[in-house]
Protein backbone atom coordinates (compact mmCIF):
# COMPACT_ATOMS: atom_id res chain seq x y z
CA UNK A 1 0.00 0.00 0.00
CA UNK A 2 1.42 3.25 -1.50
CA UNK A 3 -0.07 6.62 0.63
CA UNK A 4 1.31 9.84 -0.29
CA UNK A 5 0.32 11.85 2.51
CA UNK A 6 1.02 10.45 6.23
CA UNK A 7 0.69 11.60 9.52
CA UNK A 8 2.50 10.23 12.40
CA UNK A 9 1.98 11.41 16.57
CA UNK A 10 3.86 9.83 19.06
CA UNK A 11 7.15 9.72 21.27
CA UNK A 12 10.53 10.31 20.05
CA UNK A 13 12.30 6.91 20.56
CA UNK A 14 15.60 7.40 22.81
CA UNK A 15 14.44 10.96 24.75
CA UNK A 16 10.34 10.17 24.75
CA UNK A 17 9.48 13.38 24.30
CA UNK A 18 5.99 13.55 21.83
CA UNK A 19 6.46 14.28 18.41
CA UNK A 20 4.46 15.15 15.21
CA UNK A 21 4.90 15.23 11.90
CA UNK A 22 3.21 14.94 8.50
CA UNK A 23 5.06 13.39 5.06
CA UNK A 24 3.66 14.61 1.75
CA UNK A 25 5.59 13.27 -1.76
CA UNK A 26 8.42 11.42 0.79
CA UNK A 27 9.62 14.27 2.56
CA UNK A 28 9.06 14.94 6.21
CA UNK A 29 7.33 18.59 6.81
CA UNK A 30 5.82 20.75 10.62
CA UNK A 31 3.14 21.73 8.63
CA UNK A 32 -0.43 20.20 9.14
CA UNK A 33 -2.13 18.50 6.16
CA UNK A 34 -5.88 18.13 6.83
CA UNK A 35 -7.12 14.40 5.34
CA UNK A 36 -3.57 12.89 5.90
CA UNK A 37 -4.01 9.28 6.67
CA UNK A 38 -2.33 8.73 10.50
CA UNK A 39 0.06 5.71 10.48
CA UNK A 40 0.26 6.08 14.28
CA UNK A 41 -0.97 7.79 17.26
CA UNK A 42 0.80 7.12 20.43
CA UNK A 43 3.81 4.34 18.93
CA UNK A 44 7.47 5.34 19.46
CA UNK A 45 8.98 6.82 16.43
CA UNK A 46 12.77 7.04 14.76
CA UNK A 47 14.40 7.49 11.78
CA UNK A 48 14.92 4.27 9.46
CA UNK A 49 18.12 2.43 10.61
CA UNK A 50 20.93 1.89 8.57
CA UNK A 51 23.42 -0.66 7.17
CA UNK A 52 26.71 1.27 7.09
CA UNK A 53 27.97 -1.94 5.53
CA UNK A 54 26.32 -4.08 3.12
CA UNK A 55 26.92 -5.53 -0.62
CA UNK A 56 23.46 -6.53 -2.15
CA UNK A 57 25.69 -6.39 -5.61
CA UNK A 58 27.33 -9.68 -3.91
CA UNK A 59 26.00 -13.32 -3.46
CA UNK A 60 27.57 -16.32 -3.09
CA UNK A 61 28.77 -17.24 -6.72
CA UNK A 62 28.77 -14.10 -8.09
CA UNK A 63 26.67 -13.05 -11.04
CA UNK A 64 24.22 -10.76 -8.99
CA UNK A 65 21.47 -9.30 -11.47
CA UNK A 66 19.78 -5.89 -10.88
CA UNK A 67 16.19 -7.82 -9.33
CA UNK A 68 18.37 -9.88 -7.20
CA UNK A 69 20.05 -6.93 -5.47
CA UNK A 70 16.51 -5.57 -5.51
CA UNK A 71 15.47 -8.53 -3.65
CA UNK A 72 18.51 -8.64 -1.23
CA UNK A 73 17.37 -4.55 -0.75
CA UNK A 74 13.95 -5.77 0.28
CA UNK A 75 15.15 -8.13 2.63
CA UNK A 76 17.39 -5.40 4.38
CA UNK A 77 14.43 -3.07 4.50
CA UNK A 78 12.04 -5.37 5.81
CA UNK A 79 14.62 -5.09 8.75
CA UNK A 80 14.03 -1.53 9.18
CA UNK A 81 17.73 -0.43 7.05
CA UNK A 82 16.23 2.24 5.06
CA UNK A 83 19.50 3.69 4.48
CA UNK A 84 22.44 1.30 2.86
CA UNK A 85 26.13 1.93 2.45
CA UNK A 86 27.37 -0.12 -0.15
CA UNK A 87 31.06 -0.78 0.05
CA UNK A 88 32.05 -2.38 -2.97
CA UNK A 89 30.01 -4.01 -5.61
CA UNK A 90 30.78 -5.81 -8.70
CA UNK A 91 27.62 -5.56 -10.44
CA UNK A 92 26.78 -1.05 -10.40
CA UNK A 93 23.71 -1.12 -8.47
CA UNK A 94 22.22 2.30 -9.12
CA UNK A 95 19.12 1.21 -11.00
CA UNK A 96 17.84 0.55 -7.62
CA UNK A 97 17.87 4.34 -7.25
CA UNK A 98 14.48 4.03 -9.12
CA UNK A 99 12.78 2.14 -7.45
CA UNK A 100 10.20 4.31 -5.43
CA UNK A 101 9.92 2.27 -2.10
CA UNK A 102 13.44 0.97 -1.95
CA UNK A 103 15.92 2.17 0.34
CA UNK A 104 18.15 4.45 -0.16
CA UNK A 105 22.11 3.88 -1.16
CA UNK A 106 25.14 5.29 -0.42
CA UNK A 107 27.88 4.02 -2.87
CA UNK A 108 31.51 3.27 -2.81
CA UNK A 109 32.25 1.72 -6.74
CA UNK A 110 34.10 -1.56 -6.88
CA UNK A 111 36.73 -2.71 -4.30
CA UNK A 112 40.17 -2.66 -5.54
CA UNK A 113 42.72 -4.62 -4.99
CA UNK A 114 45.31 -6.34 -6.31
CA UNK A 115 45.45 -9.94 -8.47
CA UNK A 116 45.24 -12.99 -5.86
CA UNK A 117 45.15 -10.43 -3.21
CA UNK A 118 41.19 -10.57 -2.70
CA UNK A 119 37.75 -12.43 -4.01
CA UNK A 120 38.01 -13.35 -7.29
CA UNK A 121 35.98 -11.41 -9.22
CA UNK A 122 34.82 -8.92 -6.85
CA UNK A 123 36.57 -5.79 -7.74
CA UNK A 124 39.06 -4.32 -9.63
CA UNK A 125 42.61 -6.36 -9.57
CA UNK A 126 45.22 -3.49 -10.38
CA UNK A 127 48.79 -5.02 -11.47
CA UNK A 128 51.08 -2.25 -10.48
CA UNK A 129 50.52 -0.36 -7.02
CA UNK A 130 51.56 2.88 -8.46
CA UNK A 131 48.22 2.52 -10.75
CA UNK A 132 45.58 3.03 -7.51
CA UNK A 133 45.41 6.69 -7.35
CA UNK A 134 44.19 6.66 -10.72
CA UNK A 135 41.73 3.86 -10.09
CA UNK A 136 40.82 6.00 -6.66
CA UNK A 137 40.16 9.11 -9.06
CA UNK A 138 38.22 6.42 -11.55
CA UNK A 139 35.94 4.91 -8.35
CA UNK A 140 35.30 8.12 -7.22
CA UNK A 141 32.95 8.88 -10.29
CA UNK A 142 31.05 5.33 -10.14
CA UNK A 143 30.25 5.98 -6.44
CA UNK A 144 28.28 8.17 -4.04
CA UNK A 145 30.84 9.90 -2.04
CA UNK A 146 32.81 6.78 -1.11
CA UNK A 147 36.10 4.65 -2.30
CA UNK A 148 36.64 1.06 -1.21
CA UNK A 149 40.13 -0.18 -0.99
CA UNK A 150 41.36 -4.39 0.22
CA UNK A 151 43.38 -3.31 2.81
CA UNK A 152 44.81 -6.67 3.78
CA UNK A 153 44.28 -9.67 2.62
CA UNK A 154 46.22 -13.86 2.57
CA UNK A 155 49.74 -13.44 1.14
CA UNK A 156 50.26 -16.53 -0.35
CA UNK A 157 53.94 -16.22 -0.43
CA UNK A 158 53.70 -15.81 3.31
CA UNK A 159 50.68 -17.94 4.21
CA UNK A 160 49.28 -14.68 6.08
CA UNK A 161 47.11 -11.31 6.60
CA UNK A 162 49.69 -8.93 4.80
CA UNK A 163 49.08 -5.07 3.51
CA UNK A 164 48.23 -4.36 -0.55
CA UNK A 165 49.76 -1.08 -0.72
CA UNK A 166 52.90 0.60 -0.14
CA UNK A 167 52.30 3.63 2.62
CA UNK A 168 53.75 6.57 -0.03
CA UNK A 169 50.97 5.40 -2.49
CA UNK A 170 48.02 4.93 -0.06
CA UNK A 171 49.49 8.95 0.61
CA UNK A 172 49.27 9.64 -2.78
CA UNK A 173 45.69 7.70 -3.45
CA UNK A 174 43.62 9.49 -0.38
CA UNK A 175 44.94 12.82 -1.09
CA UNK A 176 43.84 12.44 -4.68
CA UNK A 177 40.18 11.20 -3.03
CA UNK A 178 40.12 14.33 -0.78
CA UNK A 179 40.73 16.45 -3.52
CA UNK A 180 37.82 15.17 -5.15
CA UNK A 181 35.36 15.71 -2.04
CA UNK A 182 35.30 11.92 -2.04
CA UNK A 183 36.06 9.64 1.52
CA UNK A 184 37.90 6.16 1.38
CA UNK A 185 37.52 3.21 3.24
CA UNK A 186 39.29 0.02 3.79
CA UNK A 187 39.14 -3.80 4.70
CA UNK A 188 41.47 -4.80 7.29
CA UNK A 189 41.22 -7.67 9.42
CA UNK A 190 44.60 -7.38 10.81
CA UNK A 191 47.43 -4.88 12.09
CA UNK A 192 50.52 -4.24 9.95
CA UNK A 193 47.76 -2.42 7.34
CA UNK A 194 46.15 0.02 9.57
CA UNK A 195 49.59 1.73 10.02
CA UNK A 196 49.92 2.68 6.76
CA UNK A 197 46.05 3.59 5.82
CA UNK A 198 45.85 5.94 9.00
CA UNK A 199 48.83 7.34 8.89
CA UNK A 200 47.46 8.13 5.05
CA UNK A 201 44.46 9.91 6.30
CA UNK A 202 41.54 7.53 5.72
CA UNK A 203 37.97 8.36 6.75
CA UNK A 204 37.25 4.83 7.71
CA UNK A 205 38.41 0.98 8.58
CA UNK A 206 35.95 -1.61 8.02
CA UNK A 207 36.17 -4.70 10.05
CA UNK A 208 39.24 -3.84 12.16
CA UNK A 209 39.85 -6.52 14.15
CA UNK A 210 43.54 -6.28 14.69
CA UNK A 211 43.27 -2.54 15.93
CA UNK A 212 45.88 -1.88 19.24
CA UNK A 213 45.84 0.33 21.61
CA UNK A 214 48.08 2.86 19.49
CA UNK A 215 45.81 2.67 16.24
CA UNK A 216 43.06 3.00 18.26
CA UNK A 217 44.24 6.55 19.96
CA UNK A 218 44.74 7.62 16.49
CA UNK A 219 41.53 6.88 15.36
CA UNK A 220 39.53 8.32 18.15
CA UNK A 221 42.00 11.91 18.00
CA UNK A 222 41.52 11.50 14.15
CA UNK A 223 37.67 10.62 14.11
CA UNK A 224 38.19 7.95 12.16
CA UNK A 225 35.38 5.87 11.70
CA UNK A 226 34.84 1.71 12.76
CA UNK A 227 32.91 -0.33 10.86
CA UNK A 228 33.66 -3.37 12.99
CA UNK A 229 30.91 -6.02 10.94
CA UNK A 230 30.45 -8.40 14.23
CA UNK A 231 28.26 -10.68 13.15
CA UNK A 232 30.94 -11.41 9.86
CA UNK A 233 33.61 -11.35 12.47
CA UNK A 234 31.72 -14.35 14.21
CA UNK A 235 32.11 -16.39 11.05
CA UNK A 236 36.23 -16.03 10.94
CA UNK A 237 36.56 -19.29 12.93
CA UNK A 238 35.09 -20.76 10.04
CA UNK A 239 36.76 -18.65 7.56
CA UNK A 240 40.11 -20.22 9.23
CA UNK A 241 38.61 -23.54 9.05
CA UNK A 242 38.83 -23.50 5.32
CA UNK A 243 42.61 -22.96 5.10
CA UNK A 244 44.43 -26.07 5.97
CA UNK A 245 46.88 -24.88 3.61
CA UNK A 246 48.12 -21.61 5.45
CA UNK A 247 48.34 -22.56 9.26
CA UNK A 248 49.81 -18.95 9.90
CA UNK A 249 46.72 -17.61 8.64
CA UNK A 250 44.76 -19.95 10.40
CA UNK A 251 45.90 -19.26 13.67
CA UNK A 252 45.97 -15.46 12.94
CA UNK A 253 42.11 -15.59 12.11
CA UNK A 254 41.23 -17.37 15.09
CA UNK A 255 43.22 -14.85 17.39
CA UNK A 256 41.61 -12.32 15.52
CA UNK A 257 38.28 -13.31 16.53
CA UNK A 258 38.99 -14.42 20.22
CA UNK A 259 40.51 -10.86 20.81
CA UNK A 260 37.48 -9.17 18.75
CA UNK A 261 35.58 -8.34 21.87
CA UNK A 262 38.30 -6.57 23.81
CA UNK A 263 39.57 -4.86 20.48
CA UNK A 264 36.63 -3.24 20.37
CA UNK A 265 35.83 -2.58 23.49
CA UNK A 266 39.02 -0.69 23.99
CA UNK A 267 37.42 1.16 20.95
CA UNK A 268 34.80 2.58 22.53
CA UNK A 269 36.42 2.96 25.95
CA UNK A 270 39.19 5.27 23.75
CA UNK A 271 35.59 7.35 21.77
CA UNK A 272 36.18 5.72 18.36
CA UNK A 273 33.37 6.23 16.29
CA UNK A 274 31.42 3.70 15.51
CA UNK A 275 28.99 2.08 12.96
CA UNK A 276 26.52 -0.80 12.78
CA UNK A 277 26.93 -2.32 9.40
CA UNK A 278 26.17 -5.85 8.55
CA UNK A 279 28.65 -6.88 5.67
CA UNK A 280 25.97 -8.60 4.11
CA UNK A 281 26.32 -10.16 0.84
CA UNK A 282 28.92 -12.87 1.18
CA UNK A 283 29.12 -15.05 4.51
CA UNK A 284 26.07 -13.11 5.94
CA UNK A 285 22.78 -13.11 4.71
CA UNK A 286 20.86 -9.25 4.37
CA UNK A 287 18.54 -8.48 6.97
CA UNK A 288 20.36 -8.47 10.22
CA UNK A 289 21.09 -5.17 10.75
CA UNK A 290 18.99 -6.19 14.30
CA UNK A 291 21.34 -8.96 15.25
CA UNK A 292 24.17 -6.37 14.44
CA UNK A 293 22.91 -3.60 16.78
CA UNK A 294 22.38 -6.00 19.27
CA UNK A 295 25.82 -7.31 19.17
CA UNK A 296 26.88 -4.12 19.32
CA UNK A 297 25.44 -3.65 22.78
CA UNK A 298 27.29 -7.17 23.74
CA UNK A 299 30.82 -5.04 23.68
CA UNK A 300 30.40 -2.46 25.70
CA UNK A 301 27.29 -0.22 24.41
CA UNK A 302 24.25 0.83 25.94
CA UNK A 303 20.99 -0.03 23.79
CA UNK A 304 20.86 3.78 23.67
CA UNK A 305 23.85 4.03 21.87
CA UNK A 306 24.01 1.00 19.74
CA UNK A 307 21.03 1.86 18.62
CA UNK A 308 22.79 5.38 17.48
CA UNK A 309 25.56 3.30 15.28
CA UNK A 310 22.43 1.86 13.53
CA UNK A 311 20.44 6.04 13.39
CA UNK A 312 21.17 9.29 14.36
CA UNK A 313 24.97 8.73 14.48
CA UNK A 314 25.23 6.78 11.47
CA UNK A 315 22.79 9.21 9.31
CA UNK A 316 24.86 12.53 10.62
CA UNK A 317 28.33 10.57 9.44
CA UNK A 318 26.55 9.67 5.99
CA UNK A 319 24.61 13.05 5.77
CA UNK A 320 21.59 11.50 5.35
CA UNK A 321 19.02 13.45 7.35
CA UNK A 322 16.70 11.91 10.00
CA UNK A 323 13.55 13.58 10.93
CA UNK A 324 13.85 17.57 10.58
CA UNK A 325 11.98 19.46 8.12
CA UNK A 326 12.58 18.40 4.42
CA UNK A 327 14.41 15.51 5.23
CA UNK A 328 13.67 12.47 3.03
CA UNK A 329 10.91 10.34 5.38
CA UNK A 330 12.46 7.04 6.20
CA UNK A 331 10.37 6.12 9.75
CA UNK A 332 9.94 3.29 11.98
CA UNK A 333 7.32 3.07 14.11
CA UNK A 334 7.89 0.80 17.23
CA UNK A 335 5.66 -0.58 20.02
CA UNK A 336 7.94 0.51 22.36
CA UNK A 337 11.64 2.45 23.19
CA UNK A 338 14.44 0.35 21.19
CA UNK A 339 16.96 2.60 23.34
CA UNK A 340 15.85 0.68 26.59
CA UNK A 341 15.02 -2.50 24.88
CA UNK A 342 16.61 -3.47 21.37
CA UNK A 343 13.97 -6.37 20.97
CA UNK A 344 11.50 -3.89 19.96
CA UNK A 345 13.08 -2.93 16.54
CA UNK A 346 12.76 -6.81 15.70
CA UNK A 347 9.17 -6.56 15.32
CA UNK A 348 8.25 -2.73 13.85
CA UNK A 349 4.72 -1.62 13.79
CA UNK A 350 5.79 0.55 10.47
CA UNK A 351 8.32 1.16 7.96
CA UNK A 352 7.94 4.05 5.68
CA UNK A 353 11.20 4.72 3.19
CA UNK A 354 10.80 7.39 1.12
CA UNK A 355 7.13 7.72 1.96
CA UNK A 356 5.71 4.81 1.03
CA UNK A 357 4.43 2.50 3.58
CA UNK A 358 6.29 -1.06 3.35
Amino acid sequence: MILSQLHFRGFAVGSGEPVEFWVDDGVITREPIPGADTVTDGGWIMPGLVDAHNHVGIAPGLGVTIEQARAFARQDLQAGATLIREVGSPVDTHPLDDDPAGPRFIRAGKHIARPKRYLRDYGVDLGEVTDLPAEVARQAQAGDGWVKLVGDWIDRDTGDLSPLWPDNVLREAISVAHQLGVKVTAHVFGTEALYGLIDAGIDCIEHGTGLNDELIAIMAAQRIGLVPTLIQVENFPSIADGADRFPAYQQHMRKLHADAPSTFAAAIEAGVDIYAGTDAGGFVEHGRIVDEVVALAGIGLSPGQALDAACASAREWLGAGGLGDGDRADVLVLHGDPAQDLSVLRSPDAIVCGGHLV
